[in-house]
C-alpha cells in the first residue's frame, strides 16, 4: 500500500469516521455501521468498499453478517511515512532557523538581489 493511496481513502470524512468507530470497537457488523450515519446504506457500503480496497479494513462473513475490522498494517506504514516526512521538514526548518539567525546578526551581509540591483537589471 502506498501512503498516497491511504491518504486518498482517508480524504473523505465519512471514511475517517468509520475508521474511528473501528478503532474504538473493532469488529462491527455492517448494519451497525450503517445505522450510525444519515447517509443511505448503499452510500456507506461504497465507503466501506473504498476502505477495503485500500486495505484499511478487512471483513469477515458470519452467516448473514459482514463484520468489519481495522487493519493496522497500512496505518503503521502511514505513520512511518509521516514520521519520515516530519523529520525531513524538521531538518529544513532547523537549517532555515540557523540561516535567519545568522542573517539577523549585526554586520551580516544581505544575500540575494537588493532593490538597487533590481533597478539595474531592468
Amino acid at each position: 500500500m502506498k501512503p498516497m493511496d491511504t491518504f486518498t481513502a482517508l480524504a473523505e470524512p465519512t471514511r475517517r469516521n468509520i475508521l474511528e468507530m473501528l478503532a474504538v470497537k473493532n469488529g462491527i457488523a455492517a448494519g451497525d455501521i450503517y445505522s450510525k450515519f444519515k447517509a443511505s446504506p448503499p452510500a456507506i457500503s461504497q465507503h466501506l468498499k473504498v476502505l477495503r480496497e485500500a486495505k484499511l479494513v478487512r471483513v469477515e462473513k458470519r452467516a448473514q453478517q459482514r463484520i468489519y475490522y481495522i487493519n493496522p498494517e497500512p496505518m503503521r506504514e502511514l505513520e512511518k511515512w509521516i514520521q519520515q516526512f516530519a523529520a525531513q521538514m524538521d531538518e529544513r526548518f532547523t537549517a532555515l532557523d540557523a540561516l535567519l539567525e545568522k542573517m539577523s546578526e549585526p554586520g551580516a551581509i544581505a544575500t540575494g538581489p537588493t532593490n538597487k540591483n533590481k533597478k539595474e537589471k531592468k
